[in-house]
């Protein structure tokens, strides 16, 4: 089952959502805990069960956390706000076709809300420093490679 197929079942286990959503089990799990609104049915074994309105749910949660780079807590108050965007009766889009988007521009908003949608300016410095960061890593790794290290010997506790 892939993300770009329409949902046709009623109800789905735990790892065909996650094959949906894009994302493993625990994150499934995590997100279970934050956000009231994505509450599975258990089965009578006790496995969760996703209605189709709880894929949808996730799948917009994921869109607000991976790809407009909201917060949690940016992410719960998007999910309170009335609009037709976030009504879940839709048809699952597939995943190539979302788009995100702009998020409006806020008129004398207190620093603290507008710190939770990061400029786009913002995601590409990160992005940048996470792409300078596991070059670091690699060259590190790689220097390490490179040495031959004895293996230690645990110390011995010494005797009074």
């Amino acid at each position: 089952m892939s993300s770009s197929r329409e949902l046709v079942k009623l109800y789905y286990r735990i790892g065909e959502v996650s094959q949906i959503v894009g994302v493993q089990p625990h994150v499934l799990r995590y997100w279970e805990t934050e956000f009231r609104t994505i509450r599975p049915q258990k089965s009578h074994k006790g496995q969760r069960v996703y209605s189709r309105k709880d894929v949808e749910k996730l799948l917009k949660v994921k869109d607000l956390l991976k790809t407009q780079g909201f917060t949690i807590a940016g992410a719960k108050k998007k999910l309170r706000e009335p609009g037709p965007e976030l009504e879940v009766d839709r048809a699952v889009e597939p995943a190539a076709e979302r788009v995100a988007e702009p998020a409006p521009a806020p008129q004398a908003t207190p620093a603290v809300l507008t710190a939770e949608v990061p400029s786009a300016s913002a995601r590409e410095a990160r992005a940048r420093m996470r792409e300078a960061l596991l070059s670091i890593r690699e060259d590190i790794v790689g220097m390490l490679d490179g040495i031959d290290v004895p293996p230690r010997r645990p110390k011995l506790p010494t005797l009074p």
